[in-house]
């Protein structure tokens, strides 16, 4: 029948109504994915719309997936770091909800530690293994919402779990079925969701989790997870591994309104940020990330990637505070022992730095020639140079105005003898023999020698 859009405002067929495909054998997609290939990009040449939501957020995994690659954070940690989340994501709460595991009494201990912060955002939501006993003890704790595994992939469904996905279905329709009892909201994780039979297995299960959503009269929120990273943005890709094409599905096919769909994705093929944007164009008001990427192999997508890719689609930061981001990461090094790759952007050490004499003159010229934004007033993070054989004068100039905050008519040019001079220093040292950069301490003392303790060491 026809039926009025309520995302369209046009009049749309809405006749065929997709059921389950109980098949024999699991469909494993090997055109797509040979185990001894790289995988395939398939198109089919079908479009769908771009469908950015009013609202847009971010969502954090950090407690969860995050912990599942490195040592667990203890509670002090959790609570430093969700204290930093709750400043980073702003007065609107756009970075909405972060999700803790309930099961051992450190994780219980950060939650309830957390929760007696008072802090409106992020909202505590929990993930549990599928049990009556876990839903009871979510709701003793007083949490709203939880996640729920539903893998979705017949890679999951005949391999890991050695079911039908007729019987999968009915074990997790039941699982969810629990939740609702327990008047909890159930996020379900659709994992593997791009090797998954989306028209044979995914729509069907989505709409029988709608029907239980409206029977129990509690929103259900669809988390659809890239969980090996082998989703793709570009449009006119053929499914399973189109995330416009599973974003426009769950929400044309299903029903699934964009407040309660969200995108999990992992970095295998480096495609989780671009993948994670996607989602947002297509309809899914939210990205689940954790900070610095941390996560299950190469990681989820970045949360302080996401920051700044909210700024870009919607022209403003709408009070999110991005020098957190500089505090998470040198919280991550100092507090936590965590070693950050330096190129990583805006969180690695040298993300902002330059080696290059001729990129440090247009630096020192301008330093908007050679720097991707006002890092010093949107990260805390000034641009700068490192010293090496490499830097030619202007490099050396730059780096001195840099670290000893010369502004205005105080800033040496690369003319100016204390250049010139340290320069020849720099030269003698590589043409002995030197082969790494000089530290900082080793430049200073060198100046306060050249300029005759006018410029000393920093403080």
């Amino acid at each position: 029948m026809l039926e009025i859009s309520p995302k369209t405002n046009l009049l749309e067929e809405n006749d065929y109504r997709y059921s389950l495909q109980d098949v024999k054998d699991p469909i494993l997609y090997r055109d797509v994915y040979s185990y001894d290939e790289v995988p395939k990009v398939a198109f089919n040449h079908r479009r769908v719309p771009i469908n950015m939501p009013e609202d847009i957020w971010i969502t954090d995994t950090s407690f969860r997936d995050g912990q599942q690659s490195m040592n667990p954070y203890t509670p002090d940690q959790i609570v430093d770091l969700f204290k930093l989340l709750s400043r980073l994501g702003g007065p609107y709460g756009l970075i909405r909800q972060t999700e803790f595991f309930i099961y051992s009494k450190r994780d219980r201990e950060a939650i309830e530690r957390c929760r007696d912060l008072g802090l409106k955002f992020p909202e505590i939501t929990t993930w549990i293994r599928a049990s009556r006993e876990d839903f009871r003890a979510v709701r003793e704790l007083g949490i709203r919402e939880t996640g729920i595994l539903v893998s979705c992939s017949d890679y999951h469904i005949f391999k890991k779990l050695k079911k039908t996905r007729s019987q999968a279905m009915e074990y997790y329709l039941a699982t969810v079925k629990d939740a609702f009892d327990a008047g909890v909201m159930p996020r379900c994780h659709l994992e593997d969701i791009t090797r998954a039979d989306f028209y044979g297995f995914v729509v069907p299960f989505v709409n029988e989790l709608m029907k239980l959503s409206d029977e129990a009269g509690i929103p259900v929120r669809i988390r659809a997870c890239d969980t090996m990273g082998y989703g793709v943005p570009y449009t006119e890709v053929a499914l399973p591994r189109s995330v416009p094409g599973i974003i426009y599905g769950l929400q044309h096919y299903s029903g699934v309104q964009s407040e309660y769909l969200e995108w999990h994705g992992h970095n295998d093929f480096y495609k989780a940020v671009s993948n994670a944007a996607t989602a947002w164009l297509y309809g899914a008001s939210g990205v689940n990330c954790s900070m610095l990427g941390i996560g299950e192999r190469t990681g989820n997508v970045p949360l302080e990637a996401m920051v700044f890719e909210y700024a870009s689609l919607r022209g403003s930061l709408d009070g999110m505070d991005p020098t957190v981001i500089t505090e998470i990461g040198e919280y991550f090094r100092n507090e936590i022992g965590y070693t950050i790759p330096p190129m990583t952007p805006f969180v690695g050490q040298n993300f902002n730095v330059t080696r290059a004499g001729i990129h440090a003159d247009g630096l020192l010229k301008d330093e908007e020639i050679y720097n991707i934004f006002n890092t010093e007033k949107l990260l805390g993070r000034p641009a700068t140079v490192a010293v090496s054989k490499t830097s030619g004068l202007a490099g050396i100039a730059y780096w001195i105005n840099q670290n000893y905050r010369l502004r205005g008519e105080a800033q040496l040019s690369k003319q100016d003898p204390l250049v010139v001079a340290l320069k020849e220093w720099v030269d003698q040292e590589y043409a002995d023999g030197r082969t790494t950069s000089l530290a900082t301490e080793e430049l200073e003392d060198k100046i306060a020698e050249l300029s005759g303790g006018r410029l000393g060491r920093t403080v």
